[in-house]
């Protein structure tokens, strides 16, 4: 999710939780817990924004981000931790309107609140560190959903407006639980169109996959799997009609047209191997296998839970293949990001890239 929208919510989360409002001017020491209003809610929004601090990883390379972001300051055991961190920062810019145990309570909500925003996206967070390394996801929102933004935005206008009163923050953040809530409804409806389509190819204990995409909780990219191939649909779990986009048309409705009727919806293939109706099926599928399974595709193996074969062969530095995840690419997107080739030598080394359309970048 990204960092404004955790923000908003943080600045909600601490307007629930503190409803008092001081008398102005009142200074306040370590033994008072009612701080200024204004110092809760500005807490809350830097904690909640303060999680993403981790994407100075990006800085160290591909491998660093892919395996560190969401990582240590998204984990739920250091919470306690980053929550007096950030009480303390604040609580010393103030000098002495606030103490940091006052503002505790508000930084820990917006820390944990930003830990829940991540993990309902399909990218996954690493709340279960320093114990393991899994990554938790329950992926049924897409990672930017501006309904999503535009409820906590409204619950903000409403606390504005009446600010004395905790009712504005408290449906501002019922409204975004229950906008999540649909989100899930349309997850398990895309889920039971995959299960049906499975049925329909005989695939015995197929995997199925509903991924999260822009513009409308009920539009989603199916993918069924039997563990070497993919069948996958763009397809809207409630619509009954195509949605027409003309060339003026909202932007929102030009993301969501590609997403047809369940029943209308056009099935089409992937591979984790290659091709298997190909002339080269069998040099591609041993070069992609090798590949994978490199120790220097590690990360990648780790990070990639829809992987696919993008492409492979023979080139001047080894035997190459290009993987990338289908959770990352969708309709009216050119180029999909995570996409990473590996090519091996005959020593045994090899060569990692990043792809970004027909070039590629070493990591």
């Amino acid at each position: 999710m990204d960092t404004l929208t955790h923000a908003i919510s943080g600045a909600l989360l601490a307007r629930l939780l503190h409803a008092r409002t001081p008398t102005s001017g009142a200074q306040v020491t370590a033994s008072n817990a009612s701080p200024p209003l204004w110092t809760q809610v500005l807490t809350g929004t830097v904690a909640a924004a303060f999680p993403d601090i981790d994407s100075f990883t990006q800085f160290g390379g591909d491998v660093l981000y892919l395996t560190q972001h969401r990582g240590y300051t998204h984990a739920l055991a250091l919470v306690p931790l980053w929550g007096w961190l950030v009480a303390w920062l604040i609580a010393v810019g103030l000098r002495g309107r606030a103490s940091w145990r006052s503002l505790y309570l508000s930084a820990c909500g917006g820390i944990a609140l930003h830990i829940a925003g991540d993990w309902i996206t399909p990218f996954g967070t690493l709340l279960g560190l320093p114990f393991t390394d899994t990554r938790y996801g329950l992926g049924v929102m897409f990672i930017i959903d501006l309904s999503f933004t535009g409820l906590l935005l409204a619950g903000c206008a409403l606390a504005a407006i009446w600010p004395t009163r905790r009712w504005p923050a408290a449906l501002g953040l019922l409204a975004t639980c229950g906008w999540v809530v649909l989100a899930w409804v349309g997850q398990q409806e895309a889920l039971a169109i995959g299960q049906q389509r499975a049925a329909a190819l005989g695939w015995r204990d197929a995997q199925v996959v509903a991924m999260p995409r822009p513009a409308s909780p009920f539009n989603w990219t199916v993918a069924v799997s039997d563990g070497s191939r993919y069948e996958l649909a763009d397809l809207n779990t409630r619509r009954r009609e195509p949605l027409q986009a003309g060339p003026d048309a909202h932007f929102i409705t030009r993301f969501s047209a590609p997403y047809l009727p369940a029943g209308q919806a056009t099935w089409r293939q992937a591979s984790r191997w290659g091709d298997p109706g190909a002339a080269n099926a069998a040099e591609v599928a041993a070069i992609a296998r090798a590949a994978w399974e490199h120790p220097s595709f590690a990360f990648y193996r780790w990070f990639a839970e829809v992987p696919h074969l993008v492409d492979a062969g023979v080139r001047a530095d080894g035997r190459c293949a290009t993987f990338g995840d289908l959770r990352f690419g969708f309709p009216g997107r050119e180029e999909a990001p995570f996409r990473y080739e590996i090519c091996l030598r005959e020593d045994g080394s090899a060569s990692r890239y990043k792809r970004d359309g027909a070039s590629r970048t070493p990591i």
